[in-house]
C-alpha cells in the first residue's frame, strides 16, 4: 500500500486542536497504562476504559474540525488504533473459545497490548513535533 502524508502547509490548526489532540492522546495513554499497572490487560484496558471512549467520542465529534490539517492524520491514527485493537482482541477472544485457539489467543492479546502502546508513544511524539502521521489508503 503506498504511504500517504498530509501536508503541514495545507492548513494550520487552532492551538485549542492542539491541545485537544495531546489530551486525546493522554486519555488513550491513561487507559493503556491502567492495563499495564491493574490487573487487566492493556488491550482491554484501553478498549473498555472510560477515558479511551470519551477519545474516541472527542475525535468523531470533533474530525471535521481538523480537516486539512495534519492533526486530520492523528485523528486518523488514533481511530485505526482503536478499532484495529478491538478487531484483534474479537479475533483473539474467538480464538480463546477453543483449548488450541488458547495458545495463539494469549500471545496475540499481549502482542497487540504492545502494538497500542507503541502507537499511543509514536503518536504523541509526532504531535509534540507537530508531524503529521502516515496514512495508509
Amino acid at each position: 500500500m503506498a504511504e500517504l502524508t498530509v501536508d503541514r502547509a495545507v492548513a494550520e490548526p487552532r492551538h485549542n486542536l492542539i491541545t485537544l489532540t495531546h489530551v486525546m492522546y493522554g486519555l488513550h495513554a491513561f487507559s493503556a497504562v491502567m492495563g499495564v499497572l491493574g490487573s487487566a490487560w492493556i488491550v482491554t484496558s484501553f478498549l473498555t476504559g472510560w477515558p479511551s471512549i470519551i477519545a474516541v467520542i472527542i475525535n468523531y465529534v470533533k474530525r471535521s474540525e481538523v480537516r486539512g490539517t495534519y492533526l486530520e492524520s492523528h485523528f486518523s491514527w488514533q481511530l485505526r488504533t482503536f478499532w484495529y485493537a478491538f478487531l484483534w482482541l474479537v479475533i483473539a477472544g474467538l480464538l480463546a473459545i477453543t483449548v488450541v485457539g488458547l495458545v495463539i489467543a494469549f500471545p496475540l492479546v499481549i502482542g497487540v497490548g504492545i502494538w497500542v502502546l507503541y502507537r499511543i508513544g509514536r503518536g504523541w511524539l509526532a504531535l509534540a513535533e507537530r508531524k503529521a502521521m502516515p496514512l495508509t489508503r
